[in-house]
């Protein structure tokens, strides 16, 4: 296994901090951190995301990881994750990484 990189630190502690009930696209989460992309952070989050929130890291379109989606789905109902169908509301559940209780849309 390769061995966490700065960048990778960065992803994780991100997504650690995403409240429960909330998400962000893998764009967003690149986009917060000003480096890197979305298959970046995928890569990340395939590699080493199995210790983090990983649920909370979606699509653009609001759908989970690849192959996971039946686990996402439940951890989603559990946290009460706004959903449209079987994808979180992107409009309603995505986070901005300000604070926890900044829930309102933009």
């Amino acid at each position: 296994m390769d061995s966490l990189t700065p960048y990778a630190e960065r992803v994780l502690d991100l997504v650690e901090r995403i409240p429960p009930g909330r998400v962000m696209s893998y764009g967003d989460v690149a986009e917060y951190l000003g480096e890197g992309g979305p298959r970046q952070v995928g890569r990340v989050m395939s590699t080493w995301g199995g210790g983090v929130p990983w649920w909370r890291v979606v699509h653009a379109d609001g759908t989970g990881a690849p192959g996971h989606e039946a686990r996402c789905l439940a951890h989603w109902r559990e946290e009460s994750t706004p959903l449209r169908g079987e994808r979180a509301d992107m409009r309603r559940a995505r986070w901005d990484g300000r604070s926890a209780d900044s829930q309102e849309a933009h």
